[in-house]
């Protein structure tokens, strides 16, 4: 086992699956105080990043600077961090790691792109050491869209643009995010819905999870007179689409769970009755919840686009909103006879399986290529299946 090295880690977006990540990682070490973590709440994003620099700047410890590693995600602009404090500029290794990416974020209908979050994160780039990306969807859609977002630009443009991008892609890898299954109960061999199809949507309450699309889907199959029950589960913020009030008003008689589980049991109790975990998503870079209602038992049905084909065998995708109405008709003759179990390759993202690249990685050591590249080492490509429903 190799030994870790001091970190300092700064989590500008202290919530939701940055916090779950962090927390995954913390028990890394038998000696907590290798680890040293600076944190904000998980609110306003934008306003996290656009100023989350100067407030961590003002409270990291000027008096405790022998740290190893810097590790941030990438809400923070790292660039604009070390500017502030040079002294951390000094760490021997800076890793940013990407949650998400702002160069393909989707932006709302009238709204034009915010150039400086994707510019923050390119600059933070070019100052790491490392760039860590959590899927290769992640990683290729960056590196890919850096070229014509600093489009942009009406002038001065870097003339080495093309190197500048070489080098972000040379120290970039890609790190799935690890998920510990093993906290996840299988409850649901006893309480699977066998009679009303039971369809389950976890998103946050955001445009960029599409719940029109979402809901376009469920009005044509109650116009269809096609039985089904949901539940529309996730965080909601300040600004919530004013699709859902009316949605809860058309479907009261579909609807059976309403809004975030603030009880993580009762979340995977939830799952544990639902025969479908529906995506909508037009972004997303991972996708832990829809991993989580698979590992629990829920057939996983993914728009073919973004991240899902990296993580779900082709039979899971669909390619239009009428051909998931078709799917979902089916399973809705008879849910008992969805398939199970699935065959997903949860053990690639699984922290049993991968809790050692991220050691090397905090202990300084180089990953192995096929990690870096795509996971294909043969011990990340065991299934993990889930039981079959009695």
């Amino acid at each position: 086992m190799s030994k870790l090295q001091r970190i300092l880690i700064v989590e500008p977006y202290y919530g939701g699956s940055h916090k779950q990540f962090i927390e995954t990682l913390l028990p890394l070490s038998v000696n907590y105080d290798d680890f040293k973590l600076y944190d904000m709440k998980a609110k306003k994003w934008h306003w996290r990043a656009r100023t989350s620099a100067l407030y961590m700047s003002q409270v990291v410890d000027r008096e405790d600077t022998k740290f190893d590693i810097l590790f941030a995600s990438s809400v923070l602009n790292l660039s604009e961090f070390l500017s502030l404090r040079p002294d951390l500029a000094k760490i021997p290794i800076k890793i940013i790691y990407f949650h998400e990416n702002q160069l393909v974020y989707p932006i709302q209908a009238q709204k034009e792109r915010d150039f400086q979050y994707g510019y923050n994160q390119f600059l933070s780039c070019l100052v790491a050491d490392q760039v860590v990306f959590n899927s290769n969807y992640n990683r290729d859609s960056f590196l890919l869209a850096i070229k014509p977002f600093l489009k942009m630009m009406p002038d001065y443009r870097p003339p080495n643009l093309d190197d500048l991008i070489r080098s972000i892609k040379e120290k970039s890898r890609v790190l799935y995010f690890p998920i510990k299954f093993c906290h996840v109960p299988l409850m649901h061999t006893q309480t699977r819905e066998k009679t009303v199809l039971h369809i389950i949507w976890p998103h946050r309450w955001e445009h960029d999870k599409n719940p029109e699309s979402l809901f376009r889907i469920l009005y044509t199959l109650k116009e269809h007179n096609i039985r089904f029950k949901v539940s529309v589960l996730g965080e909601s913020f300040s600004q919530v689409p004013a699709i859902f009030d009316e949605a809860k008003k058309k479907l009261a008689d579909e609807i059976i769970n309403w809004g975030f589980c603030t009880s993580k049991d009762d979340y995977y109790q939830i799952l544990s009755t639902a025969n479908v975990a529906l995506s909508t998503a037009i972004h997303e870079f991972f996708g832990v919840s829809m991993l989580e209602a698979a590992y629990c038992g829920c057939y996983p049905l993914l728009p073919a686009r973004l991240v899902y084909p990296e993580l779900f065998p082709a039979h899971y995708l669909y390619e239009t909103e009428e051909a998931c109405v078709d799917r979902l008709k089916q399973f809705a003759d008879c849910p008992e006879r969805i398939p199970m179990p699935l065959d997903i390759a949860f053990s690639r993202i699984d922290w049993t399986y991968i809790r050692e690249d991220y050691m090397r990685l905090l202990s300084a050591k180089p990953l192995q290529s096929s990690t870096v590249n795509n996971h294909s080492s043969s011990n990340h490509t065991n299934y993990l299946t889930v039981p079959e429903d009695n």
